[in-house]
């Protein structure tokens, strides 16, 4: 990506002092010429406080403003309102990391505002794709379900769905406190879009030891945030990211959360511009418009850094066709779904491994990358997964006792999979080596004739290594049936 021309804020072009209307946290202007939509406004009220605001709509000379901190004790009279003539731009400085902050960048730790004398929009732009580098090498999260089987990969953007209820946030945080690469520089930039108070302090706890060793920056708007500010809090985060993978040489994560949120703002902003709806309300331009945020990872042909997006998003009622993940689905690259039905068996964290899906998994994984043996053992274990959803799927139709010897065996593997493979701590972090040898583990509770994916070479070396139990499973064939 070419960066923005770095410039200062512009001389204020328009300054007005009366205010023709004031209704909510809005301000109608009129008499403004040469304003634009998402201009930065800053309004300096008769009550003294300094406010600031952007143009969320413009009817001729008329100019629609929402107010980020409210319009309380604003007049129509006594006030002064410029604009800027450009969208909000933030200073470009690796002082954002370690700090806390609000939707729009504004400090929220106690500590002094970020300073810098390089600014840029925070609307950013997406990848060049002639500068583009293909993604590659693995971000290790410490989850065995992820890093085993959907591996992330350095420059990919690979969402979460899930549903109300299921710990999508816990999995976030996580993700956060645990991920890193090897032999390279990591940071992670989280993006919290309409939080309530409980999750951004699950947030600050989650992430207390990375922000104090200066690996992570928070930005967290709040559920009861304007809507604008939801809409800017993912921008102004890829905006801080950019700055630190491709000019300081770091390998950035960008958490965002919630996705859905952030739509339903870009829904509420159409219909307040009177904007013609499409599918369920939202506009018809929802696709480009996250694209704009999803396209804005990568790696760069010349550059040392890369970002990596995990953007996080409830599916209403569980519908996977809603809008928002359906076009998320078209822009990313793969999917970690969650299950409500591995969530009701107390699995942690309830990944569904069959739904589950990294497209580039063989750019990050594989020899010279992680292990030779990564690749073939996680298609193995999906093929018997798949196997052993059958003979569940059998067994609850004519009964566990009708089943064959190996059926029956299939089912403890999905027993064994969940619980020795899937399952771990909400703050366990697991080796890429101890999750692989999980997944021997999990593997030999079945016989060795129905490993058809991996090697000879590959069960003699591996299977001896996979736990101190795994012994007991290697049964080299069924009794008859």
């Amino acid at each position: 990506m070419t960066p923005p021309t770095a410039r200062p804020l512009l001389e204020a072009p328009i300054e007005l002092t009366v205010v023709d209307r004031v209704d909510g946290p809005l301000l109608f202007v009129t008499g403004v010429e040469g304003a634009g939509w998402d201009d930065y406004v800053e309004i300096r009220g008769g009550d003294g406080r300094t406010r600031h605001g952007v143009v969320v709509d413009i009817d001729h000379d008329l100019a629609i403003i929402e107010v980020f901190e409210g319009t309380e004790g604003i007049g129509t009279q006594g006030n002064t309102v410029s604009f800027t003539g450009a969208p909000l731009q933030i200073p470009m400085t690796e002082a954002w990391l370690g700090r806390i902050n609000n939707g729009r960048g504004a400090p929220i730790d106690g500590g002094p505002p970020v300073t810098g004398s390089l600014r840029r929009p925070v609307a950013g732009s997406p990848i060049n794709p002639a500068r583009r580098d293909l993604p590659r090498n693995p971000v290790i999260t410490g989850i065995s379900a992820i890093d085993g089987l959907t591996t992330l990969v350095r420059g990919q953007k690979l969402p979460v769905f899930s549903v109300g209820g299921l710990p999508h946030l816990e999995l976030a945080i996580q993700i956060a406190a645990q991920a890193s690469v090897e032999g390279a520089r990591f940071r992670v930039v989280f993006a919290g879009m309409g939080m309530t108070n409980p999750d951004a302090d699950l947030v600050r706890q989650g992430l207390e030891a990375r922000i104090r060793t200066g690996e992570a920056t928070l930005f967290l708007n709040a559920a009861d945030d304007p809507v604008i500010e939801r809409i800017l809090t993912p921008r102004l985060a890829l905006t801080v990211a950019e700055h630190i993978a491709f000019e300081l040489g770091h390998h950035v994560l960008v958490i965002l959360t919630d996705m859905t949120s952030y739509c339903d703002a870009v829904r509420q902003l159409s219909s307040a511009r009177g904007e013609i709806p499409s599918r369920r309300g939202y506009p018809g331009y929802l696709f480009s418009d996250l694209a704009s945020i999803y396209e804005r990872c990568g790696r760069l042909k010349d550059r040392e850094g890369s970002i990596t997006e995990l953007p996080v998003l409830t599916m209403p009622a569980g519908d996977i066709t809603h809008p928002v993940p359906d076009l998320t689905g078209y822009i990313t690259e793969g999917q970690l779904v969650l299950s409500r039905e591995l969530h009701g068996r107390s699995i942690y964290p309830p990944i569904d491994a069959l739904a589950s899906l990294s497209r580039l998994m063989r750019r990050g994984a594989g020899p010279g990358r992680t292990r030779e043996d990564h690749l073939p053992i996680a298609a193995q274990l999906l093929a018997l997964l798949a196997q052993a959803r059958r003979a569940e799927e059998l067994a609850a139709l004519i009964g566990l006792d009708a089943l064959s010897v190996t059926e029956q065996r299939y089912i403890d593997f999905g027993h064994e999979f969940e619980s020795r493979f899937i399952d771990q701590g909400p703050t366990e972090s697991r080796g890429l080596d101890a999750t692989l040898d999980r997944a021997w583990a999990a593997a030999g509770a079945l016989p060795v004739r129905e490993l058809t994916m991996v090697t000879p070479e590959q069960i003699a070396q591996h299977r001896t290594r996979s736990g101190p139990n795994s012994t007991a499973s290697l049964t080299p064939a069924d009794p008859p049936t």
